[in-house]
């Protein structure tokens, strides 16, 4: 079967600078897709957003055959091919616009309420006691916390008074990226531990440190997220939460399978993705809401601009990036 393939690139600023153990950013870039198919009529759409820097040369590259010009033909079979052999953000784009093609998806679900993401430092007060004044009391809330990303001693004052202020309905992530060595996610583990409003402590440790994440998790809920790009096997051996990043993961059709089944335990998560890749997301958080452990995603609302970048059009999506470079 002959498909259509095109490729565009798009680029926005987030809304505020986001600080974390890795490092400050602010703009986003990254590629949409658009396949269609000529006999059935229908298109499926795809998005490349990669994070890393390194990852996004890789895309660049993979990318570069179908970039030199408009649609390009491309036969089915040999897409699929193809496939394995791309960087991960490749293949959930293209394994998206397949799946849509092959109308996979019946229903896109809409986005569940999201937890709120919080700035590192000491923004993070003033930020919360605005995002509480204007909460219905009595109303859950998810708040997660940028930690590892500021002065240690600073971050630590600051803790009680985020404890002091969060309601007993509140429910708390403090995620820190991979930056905590073990004495200081030790310190961290001991102030929350046995706090019922806390979730988890979100890759407190480095990738490298399966031992010393083992052991905290005895102590206190664990999430992992890093680990699972670097160290995928641990998708199943992980006995405790993992943020899952679809964008970053490759072809979506096992994940979506597993919450389809039931598979608990997944917490989904934004990669400030466009409108095209955020019914994805949607999509699985969704599921995830209706399965054995609903957990409100990570959505980051409020991080991104008002654009049609951000549309649930994927037309509009895909005219605003031509307009965004």
């Amino acid at each position: 079967m002959t498909l259509q393939l095109a490729v565009r690139s798009y680029a926005y600023s987030l809304s505020r600078p986001l600080q974390t153990a890795a490092g400050r950013w602010q703009r986003r870039e990254g590629w949409l897709l658009r396949l269609s198919c000529a006999f059935s009529g229908r298109v499926g759409w795809g998005e490349v957003a990669p994070m890393d820097p390194e990852q996004r040369c890789a895309c660049e590259r993979a990318l570069s055959q179908w970039t030199r010009s408009g649609d390009v033909e491309c036969n089915r079979n040999q897409l699929e091919d193809l496939l394995p052999t791309l960087p991960a953000e490749v293949r959930f784009a293209l394994g998206a616009a397949l799946a849509e093609l092959d109308e996979v998806v019946q229903v896109w679900l809409p986005a569940p309420r999201s937890a709120c993401l919080l700035p590192a430092g000491a923004a993070v007060l003033p930020i919360l006691d605005q995002l509480l004044a204007t909460h219905p009391v009595g109303e859950p809330i998810t708040v997660k916390w940028k930690v590892a990303a500021a002065d240690a001693e600073l971050e630590w004052s600051l803790l009680p008074q985020l404890l002091e202020r969060l309601p007993s309905t509140a429910r708390l992530r403090l995620d820190a990226n991979g930056g905590w060595e073990r004495p200081e996610a030790e310190r961290w583990a001991g102030a929350v531990q046995g706090d019922p409003r806390l979730d988890w402590l979100e890759q407190p440790l480095a990738v490298s440190d399966l031992k010393g994440l083992k052991a905290l998790a005895q102590r206190v809920p664990v999430a992992l997220d890093e680990s699972l790009l670097l160290q995928p096997d641990l998708r199943e051996d992980w006995s405790g939460w993992q943020v899952r990043r679809p964008l970053l993961e490759g072809d979506p059709s096992h994940l979506l399978r597993q919450l389809q089944e039931g598979r608990p335990q997944l917490m989904l998560s934004t990669v400030f993705e466009t409108g095209i890749g955020f019914r994805w997301l949607a999509l699985m958080a969704g599921l995830q809401q209706q399965g054995p452990t609903p957990a409100a995603p990570g959505l980051a609302p409020g991080w991104t601009p008002q654009s049609l970048l951000f549309s649930s059009d994927p037309a509009q999506v895909w005219a605003a990036a031509e307009l965004s470079r």
